[in-house]
């Protein structure tokens, strides 16, 4: 069983920084891509950055220049450094992964979530 646990959020006042963690564990034989979604209150969940294995990275336009995803395959963890915050950027945050669990079968996983609140 794959599990992906998130943490890091909380409330900051605009302006301000927050660093996301999302851990995965369980049977895992490699991890492809991984990424963060980002879902504010009364509106659908939307991809904010993704990371793959080679490194490739890719932002949303509006988070570009403040947010950085980086990870750590020996960690199997991926993290989402967040500065310049704005109100905007409130809601549940949820880390997503493709991961492998053997060499033939693979699926895609979310974690459980965690709230940013950013106050103006």
């Amino acid at each position: 069983q794959v599990q992906l646990v998130e943490s890091g959020g909380g409330l900051v006042q605009a302006g301000g920084s927050l660093r996301l963690s999302c851990a995965a564990s369980g049977i895992i034989f490699s991890i492809n891509m991984m990424g963060w979604y980002h879902q504010a209150p009364g509106k659908q969940r939307e991809l904010v950055a993704i990371i793959t294995s080679g490194g490739f990275i890719n932002y949303v336009d509006s988070v570009k220049g403040r947010f950085t995803i980086s990870r750590d395959n020996a960690k199997n963890t991926v993290y989402l450094q967040m500065t310049s915050l704005k109100p905007e950027d409130t809601g549940v945050y949820y880390c997503n992964a493709e991961i492998r669990v053997t060499r033939q079968h693979h699926g895609n996983y979310w974690g459980q979530g965690t709230q940013v609140t950013v106050s103006s």
